[in-house]
């Protein structure tokens, strides 16, 4: 079994950035890989929200059939097939338990896109059960998870692709490799920027569970709280038992980026955070303004981050992104397929573009070819660009600053802060000490 560290710093830089050059390049597979009918089966698990563009992403590639759509709530399972027949003129199979897929041998691979409480459990089961999987960001509900999860995708040799889709830009290659090369000189600090509209939510309160959604399977491994519609479907973001926050949801975007730009490959070893409720009394926990700094003490590197929610101005033109300072000029980020350089004291104008990717194609082309080294988002991302924020939301709940072990991946001398590395898990949805 590799020890923390081995497994990171072999594959995240190597797979994502060495690799941003030839990946630039469509990867070639090879004509033996494909049989006679040959595509890949997917099934998308968790349909309500980010799942719609897996169901879309996967269903336009023309080695792929969308075999299974799966959904603890029965209602929105239902509508999404329908809505699916009606695209493709397919009939499309249903499940509400996720882990009948896994027991379907006529699947290939699954695609993750349930709430965060549930992804590095789904994605260790599917890679235990012989599936190739795609997991949306963040990789992981908290750290311990993101590192069973890296365990379990090289004990079984999985295809395990990252839902970071940025790194599939070819624009962003193309930017790393600026970084890479001193277009900015020494590249010292990266800044995450989220600043999205986020609405009070009010606080519904509890009530009884709506006909057709299967709760206990929605909670899965979380502790189980009396139905709120606080919850379900999209509010979880904001309660710590499902929910990681805007850093831990839109913000794995930007830490990712923060990284890899960066080259930073493992964990820092400082960690402050603050902020809090500020605007509104609703039923959310997470912090609706968070600032948090991470500090690489032997690489002289920083990466600080901030959430804003509501009324505010951009940065460099940046309201979700990032900004890269080095001596010698700064480049900004601007959502998942742009950026920009400013060079010199007079920060004149350098290189910018404009270009996406496609994520799921990478994906498809990793598990067609049974080579993890094609993935663009490979798992190492979900370990570590998710467990960033988590960092950076431990420092804000224990309200003190934190130093990190990265051989250990522990915090120093704080029990308080260790407890929320991991969580306790509920049965028969428990996390595998051994995977």
């Amino acid at each position: 079994m590799d020890k923390p560290n081995e497994v990171s710093r072999r594959n995240f830089i190597k797979n994502t950035t060495g690799a941003a050059v030839a990946l630039s390049i469509p990867a070639i597979i090879p004509a033996s890989a494909f049989g006679a009918n040959d595509r890949v089966r997917v099934a998308v698990l968790g349909v309500n929200g980010r799942g719609q563009s897996h169901i879309s992403g996967f269903n336009a590639l023309s080695n792929v059939e969308v075999a299974t759509l799966c959904d603890p709530d029965n209602n929105i399972l239902q509508k999404r097939a329908q809505e699916f027949e009606q695209k493709t003129g397919k009939k499309v199979k249903t499940e509400n338990d996720l882990r009948k897929v896994f027991d379907d041998k006529t699947i290939d691979a699954v695609s993750i896109a349930t709430p965060n409480h549930w992804h590095a459990l789904a994605a260790i089961w599917a890679c235990q059960a012989g599936k190739d999987v795609y997991v949306e960001k963040p990789g992981c509900h908290n750290l311990h998870e993101g590192r069973k999860l890296v365990e379990a995708a090289h004990k079984y040799k999985r295809v395990v692709q990252h839902g970071v889709q940025l790194r599939s830009s070819e624009a962003l290659k193309e930017a790393v490799k600026h970084l890479r090369d001193g277009l900015i000189g020494n590249v010292y600090m990266a800044r995450g920027l989220v600043y999205k509209w986020r609405p009070d939510i009010g606080d519904k309160g509890t009530e009884p569970i709506p006909a057709g959604l299967n709760y206990d399977l929605w909670t899965g491994p979380a502790e189980m709280k009396p139905f709120s519609r606080n919850y379900v479907h999209y509010d979880w973001h904001w309660h710590w038992n499902y929910g990681n926050g805007d850093i831990g949801n839109q913000g794995i975007h930007e830490t990712d980026m923060c990284m890899w730009g960066l080259g930073v490959e493992s964990f820092p070893d400082k960690i402050t955070s603050s902020g809090g409720k500020f605007l509104w009394n609703d039923a959310k926990e997470t912090p609706e303004v968070l600032s948090s700094s991470f500090v690489y003490t032997k690489e002289k590197k920083i990466i600080e981050f901030e959430v804003r929610p509501w009324m505010t101005n951009d940065e460099g033109g940046v309201g979700i992104g990032n900004i890269f300072y080095g001596s010698e000029g700064y480049m900004v980020v601007k959502g998942y397929d742009y950026y920009e350089t400013f060079l010199g004291k007079d920060k004149k104008a350098g290189p910018s573009r404009k270009a996406g990717g496609d994520h799921y194609k990478n994906f498809i082309d990793a598990v067609v070819a049974k080579d993890p080294k094609l993935l663009n988002g490979p798992v190492e991302t979900a370990h570590l660009s998710s467990g960033l924020a988590h960092l950076g939301n431990i420092a804000y709940r224990v309200g003190r600053a934190l130093t990190f072990d990265n051989k250990t991946e522990k915090f120093v001398g704080d029990d308080e802060a260790n407890k929320l590395l991991t969580r306790k898990y509920r049965s028969p949805y428990a996390l595998p000490q051994v995977v």
